[in-house]
């Protein structure tokens, strides 16, 4: 797929979003690669928020609310529908944060992955529960300011793409608003592969990170850069692909950007460093090992 300048916007102005929300640019780049022949699942969450308040609705594509814990039955029901219809033209896209997803709603999500159902299922991740206070959750990274954790989140962020390459679902990746055409692209592979897809989308929170508005988009450019947010993808759960070659930056450049991370200490960037590089490390090992195969 080209690329257009002006492609058509499916989130609409005046939604209820926060200035600088990388959630509803996250979105934004998400339709505009789906297109109009699009059904979109959302929950009480963020994206439930900013979309409007019925009868209005700043989505331009078909949006059915669902219970928070359910976006990918509920998208796989609807897929479902479509198929006994014939109407195969027509995709479903289930957007949940890594509330919904991580949390409570990962047996939902599994049992999808599990039956294979033919979704896009696009992981909002901003690290907390941040439409109802910044709670912790399990996409929380150590040592990360939450209102549940304000001396710093005790435990490491869960590897969610691990989980769902358990489930040799056919198609997996990671993405970030600060490299738009990579997402995009993403979207587009995962709309001509059929069964469960699932997309990793990194979308810094100003709110919640405690950070300027205009920092999310420079924020997802050092996540990646530091490594602490590769881009990659997994297909059928074995073979791993690294999408673009960071720079290896110091993990403090992106955590010093943020004011979650401003009581941490030397020992603790340390640390932070040291888990990262042997995630990187261990990401590389599985890129390589199918890279050898070809």
């Amino acid at each position: 797929m080209v690329f257009q300048e002006q492609q058509p916007n499916f989130l609409r102005t005046g939604h209820a979003a926060c200035a600088g929300c990388g959630l509803a640019a996250g979105m934004k780049l998400v339709f505009q690669a789906m297109g109009h022949k699009t059904i979109a699942v959302i929950v009480p969450s963020c994206e439930g928020s900013i979309g409007g308040v019925y009868p209005n609705t700043a989505y331009g594509v078909p949006t059915f609310h669902s219970a928070f814990e359910i976006a990918a039955p509920t998208a796989a029901g609807i897929a479902n529908a479509l198929k006994i219809q014939g109407k195969d033209e027509i995709q479903v896209v289930a957007f949940a944060g890594d509330g919904g997803t991580y949390d409570i709603g990962l047996a939902a999500l599994s049992g999808v992955t599990k039956n294979n159902d033919d979704i896009i299922y696009v992981c909002l991740d901003n690290e907390a529960y941040m439409n109802t206070g910044i709670q912790v959750s399990s996409a929380t990274p150590s040592y990360a300011w939450t209102g549940t954790t304000p001396e710093g989140n005790p435990r490491r962020k869960k590897n969610i793409m691990e989980i769902m390459a358990a489930h040799y679902n056919p198609y997996s990746a990671t993405a970030t608003i600060g490299f738009p055409r990579d997402l995009q692209q993403k979207i587009v592979k995962a709309k001509s592969i059929r069964g469960t897809k699932f997309i990793h989308l990194l979308v810094p929170c100003p709110t919640g990170w405690r950070t300027p508005s205009d920092l999310a988009p420079e924020l997802s450019i050092l996540a990646v850069e530091t490594n602490v947010f590769p881009l990659y993808e997994v297909e059928d759960g074995r073979r791993y692909t690294l999408n673009h070659e960071p720079r290896s930056l110091p993990v403090q450049e992106y955590l010093l950007k943020q004011g979650r991370f401003k009581h941490l200490n030397e020992e603790q960037i340390r640390q932070v460093q040291m888990d990262v590089d042997e995630e990187w490390e261990r990401l590389k090992q599985r890129a390589g090992r199918f890279a050898s195969r070809k």
